[in-house]
């Protein structure tokens, strides 16, 4: 249950990155409460994985998964560039974060 609740946590990770774009410097009231909600949900929901997991892994994990989906939503949406070189960081953050899991 706690690598659902880690992967729910990353999830909101990338909900409120992407919205912080959407906040214009926290001058939009909806897309700045929305953002500070996931914020704040992000973090109590990467609390309740440390209760089992270990701090370094679930940490690294939850930032992992903030960091590969931004990206991806980024080039998906905002239409910010793919290049190989981008790609191939990316994936390798997700091979770090896949064998995070596997060693855990």
């Amino acid at each position: 249950m706690s690598w659902i609740i880690l992967f729910l946590a990353g999830l909101l990770e990338i909900g409120w990155a992407v919205g912080l774009k959407y906040t214009d410097g926290f001058s939009k009231f909806w897309p700045t409460a929305a953002t500070v909600l996931a914020m704040a949900l992000s973090v109590w929901l990467l609390g309740l994985s440390m209760r089992t997991l270990p701090l370094g892994t679930a940490y690294a994990i939850w930032t992992g998964i903030g960091t590969v989906g931004t990206v991806i939503f980024g080039i998906m949406v905002f239409g910010e560039p793919a290049t190989v070189a981008r790609i191939g960081c990316i994936a390798l953050i997700a091979a770090g974060i896949g064998g995070l899991k596997l060693v855990t």
